[in-house]
């Protein structure tokens, strides 16, 4: 008998098993690339603090507080800044590091590896181990730092030739349609699968059900890699180009049937990029196009040599394409106890805009981010590098929201020059440290040694412009992010419930409208609970910051339960936020409900298993157990945030400014740690957080 502690849904269980030697554990192998799979964690960084007070002066004038760096409501105390207000013990700093050290699925400390099997004994024979043969037959190993870079260390080294004749890679289509590889390369189907976060949440879930999660995450995030049955032991950054592209053109375009809610499984037809495509349009000008293939010198059969353009040979027209049909089976998603994780398509089918006849298309590929406003008009294609056919309706293929990116900007967007090195090799190429600029190269230390291949300084300039570049394409998509949330929300002016006077408390509210009648404010994929809530704070007359409430804790969490600073007393629970976030409520045997960062009903037994729900959900429109909290507002509706400012913030007579600005973050802090993302990843989630609908009012006090 021995005693095994297993994590649920942040607590811990401690199962006695019997494990009989005949019995064999299916080992799930982890890959060890930085924030794409379980290699050492680094050691975190300092990330500073935002604190609920602020003693710096605040220009008092009638404008927007945000309008400048010196206005901004965290001023010289936000998360990323150098002053913490809240003192020098910082969780994720130093020694406190609760994930550092030694990770027990890194190094010499895995539980399941080396010579350390819980089980005793030798190796396991195929006849005796039901789950021989599946899955990858070698774990793959860390890369040795002091031997070269290897591109795509571990895959046979032809993969990528063989995919291209089987499932063509956006690249690949740029050639005709630039104009939307462009589009595409920024946007968060570009994204889906080279996303650091993903990727450790797919992790852990994998990890907790010893894999019997199987390829639910994938389907969706990288529908090639599953139809190709890539292995999940090969990381992201090893697999063909075509499966890093997540969402790529032939995951929409090469499906010839109409799936539903399919929970992301769709079939990909196989071909090459001669092969037809689905179309929504009539196809005339492709069609005018091949007629006339010898004179643009197009190819239209593998067979064809010389020089040329390759063109796929026919087209289909798929109705899906036009209508929402196509979102649906990776929008709306129900997880295996019940619950449904993608909930848009679900709230936009019962919404007005539907009932009104506009599509996800009209608002998220439209002319305008967020808005039914038309489409721009364009020409299709390219040949020769010149516009052919006539001007038409374009869908933009950027596909509007608020998601922004943390990857490496080598990695992502997607560029077709960062293509001369690996992942691998992008992921060692410091971009924070100034690699490539002049002011870096200029001022080398002597002595100082680069990894392969950025040995040469001519490499890493050449490689400084790609990241330039991609930056700016980061910061564009950041900027039309911030629109399509702007085109869902709006805050009021505040609401005075009482006069403001000195010495006496005041009582006030905000007004938070979804302007919007296709789905509610936020939405989106709920398990990575996105946050959206507001930060407003009060300036006395002599520029102190006397009031505040949405504030971040030394962790940059939000100050309610999930904050380790508010369970510890370093920081005061935020009693007023207004936070439209969706949590998970789970109850246990006893008690009552309450939130999980990542419920899993999974069966403590040997082999542990990822079980289904045993209640009809039906009954209790809701898996027992476990429910969504939603906070959302649903279409045209709103909400009224209420605060009361307490009597002490109001001790001088003269102007007070109230400021305020709706915050919109992809992953909450508390989830992040939770999942193993490193300092650098929760670093950028920060650096990028997106805010909308600022104001500022000035009024006296007596």
């Amino acid at each position: 008998m021995k005693q095994h502690p297993m994590k649920l849904s942040g607590f811990v269980l401690s199962a006695i098993l019997s494990l009989p030697t005949a019995v064999v554990v299916w080992q799930v192998a982890v890959d060890a690339g930085g924030p794409y799979g379980n290699r050492e964690r680094p050691q975190p960084t300092r990330l500073g603090g935002a604190g609920r007070l602020a003693s710096a002066p605040v220009e008092n004038k009638e404008d927007d507080l945000l309008a400048s760096p010196s206005d901004d409501l965290l001023g010289g105390n936000d998360l990323l800044g150098g002053n913490d207000l809240l003192g020098g013990d910082d969780l994720l700093s130093g020694e406190d590091d609760l994930l550092g050290g030694d990770d027990l699925l890194t190094g010499g400390d895995d539980l399941l590896g080396g010579g350390d099997d819980l089980l005793g004994g030798g190796e396991q024979q195929d006849d005796v181990d039901p789950l021989a043969g599946l899955g990858a037959k070698e774990k793959i190993k860390q890369p040795d730092p002091k031997s070269p870079a290897k591109k795509d260390d571990g895959v046979d080294p032809h993969i990528g030739l063989w995919t291209e004749g089987v499932y063509p890679s956006a690249e690949s289509c740029r050639a005709c349609h630039p104009k939307h590889y462009e589009e595409w390369s920024v946007s968060s189907h570009a994204y889906a699968s080279v996303s650091p976060m993903f990727h450790r949440f797919e992790q852990t879930i994998t990890e907790l059900t010893e894999g019997t999660v199987g390829s639910f995450c994938m389907r969706c995030h990288s529908p090639v890699a599953t139809q190709l049955e890539i292995p999940r032991t090969v990381s992201m950054l090893d697999q063909p180009a075509v499966a890093r592209e997540g969402v790529t053109c032939v995951a929409c375009h090469r499906i010839n049937e109409h799936y539903g809610r399919s929970n992301g499984d769709r079939r990909i037809e196989p071909g090459d990029i001669h092969a037809p495509v689905g179309r929504g349009g009539n196809g005339q000008a492709l069609y005018a196009a091949l007629a006339e293939a010898k004179k643009h010198k197009l190819k239209t059969d593998p067979s064809q040599t010389g020089p040329g353009q390759k063109i796929h040979n026919g087209s289909y027209f798929f109705e899906p394409l036009t209508k929402t049909d196509i979102c649906v089976s990776c929008h709306q998603v129900a997880v295996h106890p019940g619950i449904w994780l993608e909930v848009v398509h679900g709230q936009y089918r019962a919404g007005p805009a539907a009932k009104r006849g506009v599509t996800c298309q009209d608002c998220h590929m439209g002319a305008v981010p967020g808005k039914a406003l038309g489409y721009e008009h364009c020409h299709v294609a390219e040949l020769s590098g010149k516009p052919y056919g006539e001007p038409k309706k374009h869908s933009n293929h950027t596909f509007w929201g608020p998601g922004y990116s943390i990857a490496h900007p080598g990695i992502f967007p997607h560029n077709p020059k960062a293509r001369k090195y690996s992942p691998r090799d992008w992921l060692v190429f410091d971009d924070r440290a100034g690699w490539g600029t002049k002011e870096f190269e200029d001022n080398v230390p002597p002595g100082m040694v680069f990894p392969d291949p950025w040995k040469e300084v001519d490499d890493r300039i050449d490689a400084r412009k790609i990241i330039e570049e991609n930056l700016a394409k980061v910061h564009a998509k950041r900027g039309v992010a911030a629109m399509t949330l702007e085109a869902g929300a709006q805050v009021s002016d505040p609401i005075f419930y009482t006069t403001p006077q000195l010495g006496r408390p005041l009582k006030i509210g905000y007004r938070v409208d979804n302007v919007s009648d296709g789905h509610n404010l936020p939405t989106g994929s709920l398990g990575a609970q996105p946050q959206l809530w507001l930060n407003a704070a009060l300036i006395d007359p002599s520029g102190r910051r006397v009031w505040e409430t949405g504030y971040l804790d030394t962790n940059a969490d939000l100050a309610d339960m999930n904050s380790v600073d508010v369970a510890t007393g370093r920081v005061p629970r935020d009693k007023q936020l207004f936070n439209l976030q969706t949590k998970f409520l789970i109850n246990n045997a006893h008690g009552t409900d309450r939130e999980a960062a990542l419920p899993l009903n999974f069966s403590i037994d040997q082999l542990v298993f990822l079980r289904p729900g045993a209640v009809p959900v039906s009954v209790l429109n809701h898996p027992p157990r476990i429910r969504m909290e939603a906070h959302s507002i649903a279409p045209l509706d709103h909400r009224v945030a209420k605060y009361t400012i307490p009597a002490s913030a109001f001790g001088m007579p003269g102007t007070y400014r109230l400021s305020v600005r709706m915050r919109s973050r992809t992953e909450p802090m508390y989830f992040m740690r939770m999942v193993g993302a490193t300092p650098d990843m929760m670093r950028r989630m920060n650096e990028n957080m997106i805010d909308i609908c600022r104001s500022s009012f000035t009024f006296e006090v007596r």
